[in-house]
C-alpha cells in the first residue's frame, strides 16, 4: 500500500471514529456532561503523558513556559476546545445529536468567515455564496427550531476559533493536546474532587463497564488526533478537506437512525442548504488548488510537489 493510500485509510478511520463518538458518550450515562468532559480532560492528560514519556519528547515544554504569548495562546486554545467538547457532549446526551452534526457542517464556512475577519483574507464569489446559502440555511434551521440552533453555532464558533488559534501556534497534535488538556486538568480536578465530596460522582459508582469507558475516554480523544496527524502528512489539502465531511454525516445517521431524533421537513431543508453551500465551498476548493499547483508547476517544478498546510479533525 503506497502512502498517500495509507494516509486516506488513517483518515477515513479517524474521521470515522470521531463520526461514532455520539455512540460512545452515551454510553457514558447517567454521568453529567460536566463529569464526563472533567474525566476526558484528565484521563487525556494521562494517556498522552504515557505516550511522550515513552517516546521521551519532552523538548517542547521549556520553550513553551518561557514564551509568554505561545502560553496565553495555548490556554486560550484550551478554553475554547474545552467549550467545545461541553457542548457536545451535552447536545448528545440531551439527544440532539443531529444538531451536534449540524455544527461540524457548518464549521468550515465559520473558518471562512474568521478568515475574513480576522486573517483579512479576501473570498472568491463563490466563497461567499458559499457563506451565504449557509446563513440562509440557519435562518431556516432557526424557524423550524423555534429559536436560534445554538449547540449548532456554539460548536462552530468555538471549533473555527480553535482552529484559527492552533494555526498559529503550529503545537504538533500529541504536544498540543496534552497542553491544552493539562491547562484544563487543575479545574477539572477540583470538580470531580468536589462531586466525590458531595457524594454526586457517578464514576465508580455505576458499573464496571461504564468506569472502564470513562477512563477510556482519554484514549478515545487522543487516537483519533493522532490518526487524522498521520493522514495530513500522507494526503492533499484537498483529500483532507474532504474526509472532514465524513464525521458529521455519520453523526447525522446516528442521530437519526440510531437514536429516532425527528428530522421534519422543514430541518432537512436546512440541511439540504447546507450541504449546497458545502459543495460550493468544496468545488471552488478543489478548482482553486489545481489552479494554484498548475501555477507552481510552472514557476517551479519542484514546489509543485511540496505538501499544502493542513487543516484541523473536529474535537
Amino acid at each position: 500500500m503506497g502512502e498517500e493510500r495509507r494516509g486516506y485509510l488513517y483518515g477515513l478511520i479517524a474521521y470515522a471514529l470521531w463520526g461514532f463518538f455520539p455512540i460512545y458518550f452515551k454510553l457514558l450515562e447517567p454521568s453529567p456532561p460536566l463529569e464526563i468532559l472533567a474525566h476526558r480532560v484528565v484521563w487525556s492528560v494521562v494517556f498522552i503523558s504515557v505516550l511522550l514519556g515513552v517516546a521521551r519528547n519532552w523538548r517542547f515544554l521549556p520553550r513553551l513556559v518561557k514564551d509568554g504569548r505561545l502560553l496565553g495562546g495555548v490556554t486560550l486554545a484550551a478554553v475554547l476546545i474545552g467549550v467545545n467538547w461541553a457542548t457536545y457532549i451535552y447536545g448528545v446526551n440531551s439527544d440532539r445529536v443531529v444538531e451536534t452534526a449540524l455544527g461540524y457542517f457548518i464549521t468550515p464556512l465559520v473558518v471562512v468567515l474568521l478568515g475574513v475577519t480576522v486573517q483579512r483574507e479576501r473570498l472568491s464569489i463563490w466563497q461567499w455564496t458559499a457563506v451565504g446559502v449557509g446563513a440562509i440555511a440557519v435562518a431556516v434551521l432557526t424557524v423550524d427550531y423555534g429559536h436560534l440552533p445554538y449547540i449548532a453555532l456554539t460548536l462552530a464558533a468555538s471549533f473555527g476559533s480553535y482552529s484559527l488559534i492552533k494555526k498559529r501556534l503550529k503545537l504538533p497534535p500529541a504536544e498540543g493536546l496534552f497542553v491544552e488538556s493539562a491547562v484544563l486538568a487543575l479545574p477539572a480536578l477540583g470538580y470531580l474532587a468536589w462531586l466525590n465530596a458531595s457524594h454526586r460522582a457517578e464514576f465508580g459508582h455505576v458499573s464496571g463497564g461504564h468506569t472502564t469507558l470513562m477512563v477510556l475516554s482519554g484514549v478515545a480523544t487522543a487516537v483519533p488526533l493522532l490518526l487524522f496527524a498521520a493522514a495530513a502528512n500522507r494526503v492533499p489539502l484537498v483529500g483532507i478537506g474532504i474526509l472532514q465531511y465524513v464525521a458529521p454525516i455519520l453523526q447525522l445517521a446516528c442521530g437519526v437512525l440510531l437514536f429516532h431524533e425527528p428530522l421534519p421537513g422543514a430541518r432537512l431543508a436546512g440541511f439540504a442548504l447546507v450541504w449546497v453551500a458545502l459543495i460550493i465551498f468544496t468545488v471552488d476548493g478543489i478548482r482553486t488548488a489545481r489552479t494554484s499547483s498548475k501555477r507552481r508547476a510552472v514557476a517551479d517544478p519542484a514546489a509543485a510537489t511540496a505538501e499544502p498546510a493542513t487543516t484541523l479533525p473536529p474535537a
